[in-house]
């Protein structure tokens, strides 16, 4: 038996049963259906030549059933089946209609009074709301070789810079501020240079990219003047000068020189 002949037949019994032959002027879901897609139809507009139905919520209303069979019209089957009726339909018609299309069933024990319909329907337009953005989990800098002013640093900027001296200075004045400074004079801070890398998160995609600051000298091999290594899963990886930087992973190890620093997310 297809699903509609079967809920038509549920439909006339839920109404019918509780309160007899008083009660016969009472739908039968086959009516109900008509009527739902009628009154549907009947608030799409003309747009560009074609039928639209702008709305995304269909709310049905019934009157006169009793708390013993609400359940059946309440529950998402109901709502569900309404809602295939209600696409179709409008499918048939060739009337376009959101994707994000839902029905909802109320019902009353009340009667229809004089001049009420059984069944209504009302139609509104709904926002989705606006799903709040994740909270951005703050990456960490711990210094595992070497002493920097920092044991462990919160990457909680755009740009975090790193390099021996806390300042820098050029001939024409200051030009940056290392965040990360491994300042105190011994073999292994002298091998990160003044300004050694830098640390860039991407609010957008959420990740944090490595750069090398480290000057090469003109016609030196980029491998031998690199300064800058990510040691990932065992394996090691070369931290070149370019554009695009190096993604960074938990538990990366940073190598600038002989000083390292663990990525920690």
């Amino acid at each position: 038996m297809p699903i509609s002949d079967w809920m038509e037949k549920l439909g006339r019994a839920i109404f019918e049963s509780p309160f007899g032959p008083a009660l016969s002027g009472a739908p039968e879901l086959a009516e109900m259906r008509l009527a739902v897609l009628d009154e549907v139809k009947a608030r799409s507009h003309r747009v560009a030549g074609r039928s639209v139905f702008p709305y995304n919520v269909i709310r049905i209303r019934l009157r006169g059933v009793n708390a013993s069979q609400a359940g059946f019209f309440q529950g998402t089957f109901f709502a569900q089946f309404c809602e295939q009726e209600i696409r179709a339909g409008l499918s048939r018609a060739n009337c376009r209609y959101p994707d994000d299309l839902r029905v909802e069933v109320e019902t009353t024990a009340e009667l229809p009074g004089p001049g009420e319909q059984w069944l209504s329907v009302s139609a509104e337009s709904q926002v989705k709301p606006e799903t709040a953005p994740a909270s951005r989990k703050i990456a960490r800098l711990v210094v595992v070789r070497g002493v920097a002013n920092h044991a462990e640093l919160s990457l909680n900027k755009a740009r975090i810079n790193i390099g021996r001296p806390v300042e820098v200075y050029r001939s024409n004045g200051p030009s940056r501020r290392n965040d990360l400074a491994f300042s105190q004079p011994d073999e292994i801070n002298a091998t990160v240079s003044r300004e050694h890398a830098h640390i860039i998160y991407a609010k957008k995609t959420g990740e944090y990219r490595l750069f090398n600051d480290r000057y090469y000298k003109p016609g030196g091999k980029p491998d031998e003047a690199c300064g800058l290594w990510i040691l990932r899963d065992g394996l090691s990886r070369a931290v070149h000068r370019d554009a695009r930087g190096v993604r960074l992973q938990p538990g990366d190890e940073i190598h600038l020189g002989r000083a390292v620093v663990k990525f920690v997310r």
